[in-house]
């Protein structure tokens, strides 16, 4: 076992085989009737990493020589729902010096094409049920050579050319040998692209594990020493953690939650439906499996889950808490969770693709936290709007921002690299666009994306805290806010309100006086747009490109 983490920092592919080695009859994963080891799970990922060196891919340029936009690997998509095949094949991928990346499987051919190319892909791994959306896009990416369809109940057979994944995981070594994998290579996460075009966002393996993917121990400010220091702390867990994974692995936060239990020696565990949220489904499967921890992404998630809690009939005596990030849970979901399963901890986490873990807040009952309100990591800032320095308690808002250990870049972006990345008083910084402001007590509010404001009559309104006070009348099953142009006002506040049943009858007027209760009265929307659906992506974070499209084509159907 290596004793440094060496070259470069920890490698995601050695922290997991540091583990199997550790505790090799510890459940990795549970899906269904599947359950995988540790040891059974790193023989397979083994099997994946030696077709992709087999195929010629692998690290061409080391990372010394590039800028921070530039990537010297191939590139591997994961085109997958949640399952084993996704962790064992990004694994795979650091292990063959390749780079993996997430692809949203809700994609429209256009944007699959899109990102596909954005991504240089050389090689992908995809769900038989997607393989018609790979056919239709294929024969535009030259540079796409190594497909590996993952078999499901869909029914479509192999793409010609491709390889089943089941017979490539027994892929013997190659006769050349294999690479040593680095620090120094890339961890890619896409974002979402609510609010924009995707971008592949360029980690170091190191980077980004120490700040998010369980390479700092909970609770404390320093790494892990080296890869002897992770197999002990796995070996002392007491047979780690069991997580159910709800979010697809396809978002960030997913995947750092994944990896911090792997370093445990936990495992994650899988809703035996991995299609849609099936509230049921996932607390039998809680229940069953002892799980003791669920990921949630805000209200998309965590109210049809509570929802069901409130029926009865799931024993969660087990379960210790709900984590929630990459979309915010309002305080009324928050104390229907507390009230329904007193027993736990929830907390909330902040952060983003090209930052990390920023901060976070931690709620018991009869202890909650405020609104928007958390306690940052050491290397979280607020810097001022020229972003040339730190602001101080009470200085007021400016932009979140993230030291140390932050993103090399954004892949094939000179530009936004230089944007998004600014050296402030000579360290180098991310401030991807979040607005919040340093409170007097060291804990900062964060105020919203300031690509989703409006600036209605020369005020900028922050959606998300409107979304919060809309949020609060209990007729509002879901809410996203928009703007959309005005005569009067440039642009206006408008509010796509899904309401719960039973509540239609509920007036505009009541829903806007609630919101009046928490807001300023010049953010409390101009008119409120009732839709049957509210659309969200997969992870459950609010869809804004949709929103602005809603919101826009009701002008002149309901005010404006």
């Amino acid at each position: 076992m290596t004793e440094a983490p060496t070259p470069g920092g920890f490698n995601l592919s050695t922290v997991f085989r540091t583990v199997a080695e550790a505790v090799p009859e510890h459940e990795a994963v549970v899906w269904r009737d599947v359950r995988l080891t540790y040891r059974d799970m790193d023989a397979r990922i083994d099997g994946v990493a030696h077709h992709l060196v087999e195929r010629g891919l692998g690290c061409h340029a080391e990372r010394a020589g590039l800028a921070g936009h530039e990537s010297g690997q191939d590139h591997l998509g994961l085109y997958l729902r949640n399952g084993n095949e996704y962790l064992e094949a990004m694994v795979a991928g650091y292990r063959a010096r390749v780079a993996p990346f997430n692809v949203n499987f809700r994609y429209v051919e256009e944007e699959l094409l899109y990102l596909l190319t954005d991504a240089r892909t050389r090689a992908l791994v995809y769900a038989a049920e997607f393989a018609p959306q790979v056919a239709a896009v294929r024969d535009r990416l030259p540079d796409l050579t190594v497909l590996i369809q993952v078999a499901d109940d869909s029914g479509h057979d192999l793409l010609p050319g491709a390889v089943d994944y089941e017979e490539v995981t027994a892929t013997p070594a190659p006769a050349g040998g294999m690479p040593t994998p680095s620090g120094d290579d890339l961890f890619v996460l896409y974002t979402g692209g609510t609010t924009g075009m995707p971008k592949g966002v360029l980690w170091r393996n190191d980077d980004i594990y120490v700040t998010s993917m369980g390479g700092t121990p909970f609770g404390t400010d320093e790494p892990h020493a080296s890869y002897a220091a992770i197999a002990e702390h796995a070996r002392t867990q007491g047979g780690g953690m069991r997580l159910l994974m709800i979010p697809p692995l396809m978002h960030g936060a997913a995947q750092w939650s994944t990896f911090h239990t792997f370093t445990g020696g936990g495992a994650i565990v899988f809703p035996d439906d991995v299609r849609r949220l099936d509230p049921a489904d996932a607390l039998r499967t809680a229940a069953r499996e002892r799980v003791v921890s669920i990921p949630v992404v805000g209200d998309a998630v965590a109210l049809p889950l509570i929802e069901e809690v409130e029926r009865g009939g799931h024993d969660l005596s087990g379960l210790a808490a709900f984590n929630n990030g990459g979309a915010p849970l309002t305080p009324g979901v928050r104390d229907r969770i507390l009230t329904a399963l007193p027993h736990i901890l929830v907390m909330d986490a902040a952060g983003a693709s090209e930052t990390g873990l920023q901060m976070s807040s931690m709620s018991l009952k009869g202890m909650e936290a405020g609104t928007a309100e958390f306690s940052p990591v050491r290397a979280t800032a607020v810097v001022d709007d020229l972003r040339t320095r730190r602001l101080g308690p009470g200085e007021g808002a400016g932009w979140l921002a993230q030291g140390g250990r932050v993103p090399l870049g954004y892949l094939g972006d000179a530009a936004k690299t230089a944007a998004t990345f600014p050296v402030i008083d000579g360290e180098r910084w991310s401030v991807p666009g979040d607005r919040a402001e340093l409170l007097d007590d060291g804990r900062i509010r964060l105020l919203g994306r300031d690509g989703v404001t409006v600036n209605s009559g020369g005020e900028k309104i922050f959606v998300e805290e409107v979304e919060r006070a809309m949020a609060a009348h209990p007729a509002v099953r879901d809410v996203v806010v928009a703007g959309r142009p005005s005569q009067r006002w440039g642009s206006e506040v408008v509010a796509i309100v899904q309401l719960e049943a039973g509540h239609q009858a509920v007036t505009d007027d009541e829903l806007l006086a609630e919101c009046g209760r928490h807001v300023a009265r010049y953010k409390v929307p101009k008119a409120v747009l009732r839709l049957p659906q509210v659309v969200r992506s997969p992870a459950g974070k609010a869809d804004y490109r949709w929103a602005k499209q809603v919101a826009v084509e009701s002008v002149g159907v309901s005010g404006g």
